[in-house]
């Protein structure tokens, strides 16, 4: 493991965020404190994964002086509009329609709460979904219920492996975890 001058905190209960993290070679504990995710009216969609990143990172103020706080958001963006996570399958259903046969983009926000400041860095990925059948994105849902996914689905899924044909960028900002980025962040802590 990475050793890091101060504990680690993962502010996120993503299972996916856990592994990556833990798989780039830092030990850390996992702490989630309730923050609202909600942004300004007219805040570009490119802006938002990083706005609400910094407010779960503002959370932690003042509670945990002596650790290194790391928190992140996911949005996905198509036509300006951010998809969220679906509310139930029909809602899945409709989000990767607008998504099949074309291109979105994925923006995950990292930051990381330090000495008393917050560093808050975005980074962007373009995602080319090829056309998908009904059935495909029917038999998607049903296997592996994307309900806590934003645009509904897991690059690292089914629907990933078979549907993406094209990506520009990280594999791993549209999973919910810049790990470059992350490591950058963290480097300065090193020990």
């Amino acid at each position: 493991m990475i050793e890091l001058q101060k504990p680690l905190i993962l502010a996120s209960n993503s299972p996916r965020r856990k592994q990556l993290l833990h798989d780039a070679g830092f030990a850390f504990t996992v702490e989630v404190l309730p923050t609202d995710e909600s942004y300004p009216p007219g805040l570009p969609a490119e802006e938002v994964a990083g706005h609400i990143s910094k407010e779960k990172a503002r959370m932690f103020e003042g509670i945990r002086p002596g650790s290194l706080v790391l928190t992140a958001d996911t949005v996905v963006i198509a036509d300006h509009h951010i998809l969220g996570k679906p509310s139930d399958s029909g809602d899945a259903f409709r989000m990767i329609s607008m998504l099949s046969g074309r291109s979105h983009k994925v923006v995950t926000a990292v930051s990381l709460l330090a000495d008393g400041r917050i560093s808050t860095v975005a980074d962007a990925a373009e995602v080319y979904f090829r056309d998908l059948e009904d059935w495909e994105i029917n038999y998607y849902i049903e296997q592996y219920k994307p309900f806590d996914k934003a645009g509904s689905y897991g690059i690292q899924e089914w629907i990933g492996m078979v549907g993406i044909g094209k990506i520009e960028g990280s594999f791993y900002t549209i999973m919910g975890l810049p790990v470059h980025v992350v490591y950058q962040l963290l480097k300065p802590h090193f020990r």
